[in-house]
């Protein structure tokens, strides 16, 4: 008889048995011991179907190809622009993959993307020794103006997105605030200052109790009360 032993939303420490049974699969985080599903690492326990699986609760970000990040121009080249990914390796954009305009060889690239500029792009490629490739060719990849960028840890990024982007969604309504969340733990905030600063409050307290229960509840209840203020 299968039965999970570990809650929803818990946290498991390293060696803690989470599950018993053939019937129920180690996802990230979690590998077969026999029958029992056991915690490789300290991490927030989440059962999707049969599966279970641990979100690491902090550690830096890792690139992976199809993520949406948000990335720092720190370099510009003759043939492209090479980007801060808020991860231990920088990642490369290329003329073709900057934008549909064509660049004329020589051209003056920072008319396009200039030191300090934050842009929203695409993880198109990672080789087995970590270079990254990028692209701005796609929906809602762009240059970002104006507003802040802040940092939280890329482990709570899916929390703060929420389902089918229901929380971050929840958090733009209520503050009136144009917001982007890359995967590597980058989150663009534009708006009025007052509404910036509650959209900021909102992230981080998202961040500090992902790993709580009625977390959506808890934020409604938030924001509603800031407002009254």
């Amino acid at each position: 008889m299968s039965k999970i032993i570990a809650q929803d939303k818990s946290i498991s420490v390293p060696g803690e048995t989470l599950a018993v049974g053939m019937d129920i699969l180690p996802g990230t985080g979690a590998y077969r011991d026999g029958e029992k599903i056991v915690a490789k690492r300290l991490g927030l326990v989440t059962i999707d179907g049969r599966t279970i699986k641990l979100i690491p609760l902090s550690g830096r970000y890792i690139p992976k190809t199809g993520d949406t990040v948000i990335c720092k121009v720190i370099d510009v080249g003759f043939n492209g622009w090479r980007l801060d990914t808020n991860s231990a390796y920088s990642a490369m954009l290329s003329m073709k993959d900057a934008t549909s305009d064509f660049i004329a060889r020589g051209a003056n690239l920072t008319q396009y993307y200039d030191l300090g500029d934050h842009i929203v792009c695409k993880i198109v490629n990672v080789t087995s020794q970590k270079l990254i490739d990028v692209t701005m060719r796609g929906p809602g990849l762009r240059k970002l103006k104006g507003g802040r960028v802040i940092e939280v840890d890329p482990n709570k990024v899916p929390r703060i997105i929420g389902k089918q982007g229901s929380m971050v969604m929840m958090v733009k309504d209520a503050t009136r605030c144009n917001i982007s969340v890359g995967q590597n733990g980058l989150i663009w905030i534009d708006g009025e200052p007052v509404d910036e600063l509650l959209a900021i409050q909102t992230i981080r307290k998202i961040e500090r109790e992902s790993h709580m229960s009625g977390l959506t509840d808890k934020i409604k209840e938030f924001l509603e009360n800031s407002g009254k203020k």
